[in-house]
């Protein structure tokens, strides 16, 4: 794929972990949105809710992590890990700056599985990148 003159100087598009995390927050927040539609216009219950919450974040994580292997082009594994590192980061201010939560066990859980499911997805993004590189 050629490259614009905007992608070859801009440093913003080319980092990797920018198209990862920008690509979560989307992925985040569209599910968000669909899932809020589902309640308000379907019968599921609120019981529900965290399965969804789950399986949004899980599928941001992945998809996050496979950009930003894919932007990389080696080490996956690890851009992929840092773009979720900065995610669950970037959750955490927001909990303890808007909700004034306090550091508990389950936000370190989210920070393991996080890191491991989007360093997985650069395992996966670094694969199916361009062979000629």
């Amino acid at each position: 794929m050629k490259e614009t003159s905007a992608e070859k100087w801009n440093p913003i598009t080319r980092n990797p972990m920018v198209g990862g995390v920008t690509l979560i927050l989307a992925v985040v927040l569209a599910g968000s949105v669909i899932t809020a539609l589902l309640l308000r216009f379907s019968t599921i219950s609120e019981s529900t809710l965290p399965y969804f919450t789950y399986g949004i974040n899980a599928a941001a994580l992945l998809s996050g992590g496979w950009v930003s292997g894919r932007k990389a082009g080696r080490r996956g594994w690890l851009y992929g890990g840092l773009t979720g590192l900065v995610y669950v980061l970037l959750i955490f201010i927001i909990g303890f700056l808007a909700f004034d939560t306090a550091m508990r066990v389950q936000p370190a859980l989210l920070l393991i599985c996080a890191t491991s499911l989007s360093a997985l997805g650069g395992v996966f993004g670094v694969n199916t990148g361009n062979p000629l590189r």
